[in-house]
């Protein structure tokens, strides 16, 4: 942050000043409260809420989904990140966003979207994580923690995804690819 006090507010590539973000509030909050009908991210946001912490895989799946899937800007999470972590660090969490959003220094590249689905899979096989965190979710088998929706009685106190993982993706990379030029 000394040699490069922008990225307090900036991204660390000038080339996403104009990164066409989107600006939503009610999926922001939905997020920001873990109710964006994905287990793996909403256990994350419900843990970050309860205790002040998450583990770092958690924070990038959180990251990712709001930055890529629902195509806020990476500030807001950084400043959800600062209000609510006990071990919040300035420049570890503005460049640690930024690397996610793909506009931070050595980047996370603008394709790397994390598929919340098989991430839950991959971290959380058992869904004990997600049963911690996301309690109405509890009785469904392991096959389908990370998919409630694809349940013969979905569960009504869970929200349905609050967007489609492949179109979110794709719009996602229609935006970043927008500015693939200047930035990459």
């Amino acid at each position: 942050m000394y040699h490069w006090p922008h990225i307090n507010d900036r991204p660390f590539h000038p080339g996403f000043a104009d990164f066409p973000w989107r600006h939503d509030e009610t999926s922001l909050r939905a997020w920001q409260c873990g109710h964006t009908g994905y287990p793996i991210v909403d256990a994350g946001m419900r843990q970050l809420w309860q205790t002040g912490w998450m583990h770092n895989r958690v924070r990038m799946i959180v990251a990712s989904f709001l930055t890529k899937h629902l195509l806020i800007d990476w500030r807001a999470g950084a400043a959800w990140f600062w209000d609510t972590l006990v071990d919040a660090d300035r420049a570890n969490n503005l460049a640690g966003w930024q690397w996610v959003a793909g506009c931070g220094a050595d980047a996370a590249p603008y394709f790397r979207i994390f598929n919340p689905i098989l991430q839950g899979r991959k971290f959380d096989p058992n869904g004990d994580y997600v049963r911690a965190w996301v309690p109405e979710l509890g009785h469904l088998p392991n096959s389908l923690i990370h998919t409630p929706w694809q349940s013969d009685s979905p569960v009504a106190a869970y929200p349905p995804p609050l967007v489609d993982h492949r179109a979110a993706r794709q719009r996602a990379l229609a935006a970043y690819g927008s500015l693939k030029n200047q930035t990459h």
